[in-house]
């Protein structure tokens, strides 16, 4: 068996990419050596300057495109390239991001107006996703990040986000407390603003 080609196989097929434990279960060897020769492959691709690469997300191991050739590929895919977040995307999912697992409605006592728009947006894109619900009345779904946000984004896992502290200055509402937490809770029978309609971009 070659098991370099095999390792190779596994993330192609996956897509979304694959635990070391999952792989050491199929080939039937250690998680130790599995880990090895991945990389191995790491080093393989990188010193070739091969087409792939190997990079690992929240413990998941992925086959993805250097950097280098991103504008052809961007060249292949331009027909179906997705178009920016806006702002009221990009603030709600930098709350989801630093306060998770948080309600839609919390979410909205921090932004001070109507998400609903912006939070179907990134479930749309796969940014968040449903993780639970809140024991509390109503028992209001909990929303966090997914793996396709920290490739978005080019994060390894949610320890490598920019310190809060250090964008509360720039965003203050980040620094809003409790976010996820009852104690803001926003009930749906609440108005808030609603948000622009020229939300085209997101």
């Amino acid at each position: 068996m070659n098991i370099d080609a095999v390792i190779e196989s596994l993330l192609f097929v996956s897509g979304d990419g694959l635990a070391i434990s999952q792989i050491a279960e199929i080939l039937e060897i250690t998680e130790e050596e599995t880990k090895k020769q991945v990389d191995k492959l790491k080093v393989f691709y990188k010193d070739n300057k091969r087409g792939i690469e190997i990079v690992e997300y929240d413990g998941y191991i992925q086959l993805k495109t250097p950097g280098d050739n991103f504008l052809y590929v961007t060249k292949l895919a331009e027909s179906k390239r997705k178009q920016p977040l806006s702002p009221a995307a990009l603030e709600a999912l930098s709350i989801v991001a630093y306060h998770q697992p948080v309600t839609r409605s919390s979410v909205e006592f921090i932004r001070g107006v109507n998400s609903d728009g912006p939070m179907s947006r990134l479930v749309e894109r796969g940014l968040i996703e449903e993780t639970g619900r809140l024991d509390a009345p109503g028992r209001p779904i909990l929303y966090s990040t997914t793996k396709e946000f920290l490739r978005s984004f080019g994060l390894s896992s949610l320890k490598d986000l920019p310190d809060i502290e250090d964008l509360a200055a720039q965003f203050p509402y980040l620094a809003v407390e409790e976010a996820s937490g009852e104690q803001i809770a926003v009930t749906d029978s609440e108005e808030l603003p609603t948000e622009p309609e020229d939300e085209t971009n997101e």
